[in-house]
């Protein structure tokens, strides 16, 4: 199987003279899920080259051990520091895709009109589409045939708004996650702050937080197994 990986190519936060991008256990822990299970991975950013990191997220205090397993993997390293563009990529090549977050993605990719197409075409082959954390938070403009928003009336979840607040950037973002996709008529739900919760709906794979990434990858391994079957 193959899979795309999109990531964020923005680097700063807000006004606040702070870097960020995307974080570093929500791309390493479904890189090896998804690896292990036998799939071949394409990473993409709007940019291609480099994305960046955000620095917060290879602090100790957040490392795993899939985000040291990364670091030390000279493969992934390259891989990642030489993604595809965004928009040299197209669902007919592949499976399905997955969104890390980060806060990056809410300054680029949810605004990226050739994100939202790529979303909207995989959802009109049938082929799933998994986010994560901010990552959900893409889905802003992504529509259906008809021009309803995607999410309206699907169960969904992402990074909450009392997770934001913790992390104090509620008035940094340009939205808030858990806001907006109920403001487009999704069904928000959601799990304990920081505790993996993932929710699925058809063909709409949806986790909270950074501790939900292994699990969302884990689902859509799940999802593309029982498509094949």
């Amino acid at each position: 199987m193959n899979i795309l990986i999109v990531l964020t190519s923005h680097d700063t936060l807000g006004a606040t003279g702070r870097k960020t991008g995307f974080w570093l256990e929500e791309l390493a822990a479904p890189y090896y899920a998804l690896k292990e299970a036998g799939a071949r991975l394409v990473l993409a950013s709007p940019a291609g080259g480099q994305p960046p990191l955000d620095p917060k997220s290879n602090e100790p205090a957040f490392q795993t051990a899939e985000t040291r397993r990364f670091e030390a993997d000279p493969a992934a390293i390259a891989q990642l520091a030489n993604t595809v563009r965004l928009d040299s990529v197209s669902h007919d090549d592949f499976d399905a895709v997955f969104y890390p977050g980060g806060h990056g993605p809410l300054w680029d990719l949810a605004e990226d009109a050739r994100s939202i197409a790529l979303i909207e075409s995989f959802v009109a082959a049938a082929k799933p589409v998994a986010l994560v954390c901010h990552a959900p938070g893409v889905l802003r403009h992504v529509k259906n045939p008809d021009g309803t928003p995607l999410v309206r009336g699907r169960q969904v979840t992402g990074f909450t708004n009392t997770e934001e607040a913790a992390v104090e950037l509620t008035d940094i973002v340009p939205f808030l996650v858990e806001d907006e996709l109920k403001a487009k008529g999704a069904i928000f739900s959601r799990g304990e702050d920081w505790a993996s919760y993932v929710v699925t709906d058809g063909l709409l794979i949806t986790g909270q937080n950074p501790a939900s990434s292994a699990a969302a990858a884990e689902t859509l391994i799940g999802q593309l197994s029982r498509n094949a079957g």
